[in-house]
């Protein structure tokens, strides 16, 4: 009985252990905003890679926002989102790869009007 507890307590922190590029694990952050919003940001494998899911919410519609995705300091998008009802808020989705060791993934958006700048950051 010892022995079978012992067993399963080492499965357990190997489950714990293992890398974030194991099947079905991701990585979620809060981010930070200046003003009236929200950022987070979420990593997970998608097929040897990384799927990354930035999202904003200012609870108000309309509003266009400058992104851009970096990898490691290189960026691998940069593109403008407008929120969209019901929320006021968009998500950006994009793949990158991922490199030997870590990989540190970060996300930066600016509003067009008033300059409002949300950030996140997060590493696989």
């Amino acid at each position: 009985m010892l022995v079978a507890a012992a067993v399963l307590v080492a499965a357990v922190a190997a489950v714990y252990a293992a890398p974030a590029t194991s099947g079905g694990r991701e990585v979620r952050r809060a981010g930070s905003c200046t003003g009236a919003a929200t950022s987070k940001i979420k990593l997970k494998n998608e097929n040897g890679r990384i799927e990354v899911e930035f999202e904003v919410d200012q609870n108000r519609n309309g509003r266009r926002w400058t992104v851009a995705l970096k990898r490691n300091g290189n960026r691998f998008f940069r593109g403008v989102r407008t929120t969209h009802a019901p929320s006021g808020s968009f998500e950006v989705r994009r793949l990158t790869a991922n490199g030997a060791g870590p990989d540190r993934i970060t996300a930066r958006a600016v509003a067009h009007r008033g300059g409002q700048v949300c950030t996140a950051s997060a590493t696989w």
